[in-house]
């Protein structure tokens, strides 16, 4: 598809990739289970995730969009590792992902346009420490602790490393600096571990969107997981969250675009070998306002050791 042609499409959409198990550039989009679980210390785990999504996906519901589909391919790696800190367990959370994406839109007059990005997107690091209920315990002390109630924190950053080219809209890095405060519980039940998360996310400013500068108002979000765990290590989740807020101002005007979604999914995980699992999770929108209207599929593969 012809640069020029493509262009038609990039003056009227504008879309985030989403990366439900690596990276999300749309923090309020998260649905990830497990992230103030209590491990031991000096724990590695790396991991491989591909993500598929398709629908109507859009960073900037100001830009609504009809007959508008998004189909992306990702791939991210990731990895964690987690130390003491005040006698309380921390952990480092960093993940790069590289996205193909196409997209189509069917125009008034009968017309298809389609075009295409690929590229690394948005860096993404998570500093986090549970404050309450979860110490640094190394690996033989961490064999006879259980986990009760978990009070933890984190800081997530999104570093603009991602392709951007700013004399068009559709791009998959976002060329600005995102910060997402958050604070999660986490309660086991037995074999059921209960969590949710709220955080706000702000954005800096972006100055090169189209020649003009592009501002966005804090997102908001909250979470909530239900895990099941099986003897064998092996556990089934139902995961939801609701984000709101995010109005976009481009050159000081401000467009109708206040978000306010609702997402639900599953998650499987099941161990392969020691130190080994896969992990599987489907989730939709069950009600959206602006946009933000897809689905996504992901797998990844994860080895964990000291």
């Amino acid at each position: 598809m012809p640069e020029k042609t493509f262009s038609l499409v990039l003056k009227k959409c504008h879309f985030v990739m989403v990366f439900l198990l690596f990276v999300m550039p749309v923090f309020s989009q998260d649905l990830e289970p497990r992230v103030y679980a209590n491990v031991a210390k000096n724990l590695n785990v790396a991991s491989l995730g591909y993500l598929f999504t398709d629908g109507n996906v859009l960073t900037d519901p100001s830009l609504p969009i009809t007959d508008f589909t998004l189909r992306s391919h990702n791939v991210a790696l990731n990895y964690i590792r987690t130390f003491g800190l005040f006698n309380k367990l921390a952990r480092v959370q960093v993940a790069v992902p590289y996205t193909f994406m196409d997209g189509s839109q069917t125009r008034t007059s009968g017309e298809v346009i389609t075009g295409s990005r690929t590229g690394f997107a948005d860096t993404k690091i998570r500093l986090g420490i549970n404050l309450l209920g979860s110490p640094a315990l190394d690996r033989s002390e961490f064999k006879n602790f259980e986990q009760k109630t978990i009070l933890g924190v984190s800081l997530v950053t999104s570093i603009p490393t991602g392709r951007y080219y700013d004399d068009k809209q559709i791009n998959i890095g976002t060329n600005r600096w995102a910060f997402k405060p958050e604070i999660g519980v986490s309660k086991r039940f037995a074999h059921l571990y209960a969590e949710a998360y709220g955080g706000i996310c702000f954005y800096t400013d972006n100055n090169d969107f189209l020649g003009k500068k592009l501002e966005q108002k804090p997102t908001y979000s909250l979470q909530g997981h239900a895990s099941y765990y099986f003897k064998n290590n092996m556990w089934v989740g139902f995961n939801t969250n609701w984000f709101f807020g995010g109005r976009t101002i481009t050159d000081g005007v401000s467009g109708d675009s206040e978000i306010d979604n609702w997402r639900v999914g599953g998650t499987f995980s099941t161990p392969i070998a020691k130190g080994q699992s896969i992990r599987f999770q489907y989730h939709v929108g069950a009600y959206t306002n602006n946009g933000l209207n897809y689905y996504a599929l992901s797998a990844s593969y994860q080895y964990s050791f000291f």
